[in-house]
């Protein structure tokens, strides 16, 4: 008789949960519901502020699900953001539709011009993808400057009654433009934290250590990395719609900013740490700290920016959470598989 055979039979089951996970967890709620009655403390400005904070968790936690995990390094996602506002602003203007409702219609339309540009990008490899996916997203502002029905360069704005559908009130409208920020923010992080404790994100984990280990095992890598991008694009182009919502008009330099949407989330993701879902929200805390405070200083809040990247990519590679993830085994959110064996 053999070890294995002599060996009671035991079950196996994985556990998510660890003591930091129930701690964070308890921490988001409360965080959550100081948010939630922010309108009735905050004044205007400060609501449009924290808005704005939410829209960048979201895009980055995006662009996190893409680089972190499918390993798409994409430095053209402000397409997607540019495409939602236009095609938001479009349906208001053109079908007099609530705006609140074209947000996912938005979202929807920029998944479905994702399709083919995914399929050509996955063509290329390494660098290669992330030049192309520039090259891709740089064509949407050269056509829309050109486009007469968008206002050209010039772009457009909503008028007073196509804002005045949101809700009478301008108190109301700021009050809703700013819960939706906060959902969209929260959904997202929870749809990619659901996402990571299923099967697919046990792939993409897996995508994200070694993609040939990956492929040698029978994963699909390239159908998970269309999923993925459309999934993201759709987000992506939802989260857009809302901003240039909240800014009442859309101009295609402002629209496909590669600054704006997509340097300032790659610095976002890369301080915060890559590949952890937490990472996002400690970057853009420390992004908005920095800007808060040193906007005024012109050339040198860019200098600063730039080395307070260097000093963390250098004393902490992984990122602000993972450096403390790593050496204090914190989690925020429950992600982290343990086995459990069970008589």
């Amino acid at each position: 008789m053999t070890v294995l055979e002599a060996s009671s039979p035991r079950a196996i089951s994985v556990r998510f949960s660890n003591r930091s996970s129930r701690i964070g967890m308890l921490v988001v709620a409360v965080a959550l519901l100081f948010c939630a009655t922010a309108p009735l403390w905050a004044d205007r400005s400060s609501l449009r502020l924290y808005g704005e904070i939410y829209t960048y968790v979201a895009l980055a936690s995006l662009w996190n699900l893409l680089a972190g995990y499918a390993g798409l390094v994409s430095v053209g996602q402000q397409a997607f953001v540019g495409l939602g506002g236009y095609v938001l602003f479009l349906l208001a203007l053109n079908s007099g539709l609530n705006p609140l409702i074209g947000i996912p219609i938005a979202g929807l339309v920029s998944g479905l011009i994702a399709i083919p540009i995914i399929f050509v990008l996955l063509r290329l490899r390494g660098a290669y993808f992330t030049i192309g996916s520039w090259v891709v997203a740089e064509i949407f502002p050269q056509v829309f400057q050109q486009i007469p029905a968008v206002g050209g360069a010039s772009g457009i704005s909503l008028p007073a009654a196509v804002v005045k559908s949101i809700a009478a009130s301008r108190d109301t409208r700021e009050w809703l433009i700013y819960w939706l920020a906060l959902a969209m923010a929260v959904l997202t992080i929870g749809a990619i934290v659901a996402l990571l404790r299923t099967r697919w994100g046990l792939a993409l984990a897996a995508i994200r250590d070694n993609e040939l280990a990956a492929r040698s095992n029978g994963m699909d890598v390239n159908r998970t990395r269309v999923v993925v991008f459309v999934a993201a694009a759709v987000a992506t182009g939802m989260v857009g719609s809302l901003i240039f919502l909240q800014k009442l008009t859309v101009t295609p330099v402002a629209a496909f900013s590669i600054n704006d949407w997509t340097v300032n989330i790659i610095f976002i993701t890369v301080i915060g740490g890559i590949g952890r879902v937490e990472g996002p929200v400690i970057g853009t805390a420390v992004f908005f700290l920095l800007r808060q405070f040193l906007a005024d200083f012109g050339s040198i809040y860019i200098i600063v920016l730039g080395v307070v990247a260097i000093a963390i990519m250098l004393k902490a590679p992984r990122g602000l959470w993972g450096f403390l993830a790593d050496r204090y085994g914190w989690q925020v959110f429950p992600l982290t598989r343990r086995v459990v064996f069970r008589n």
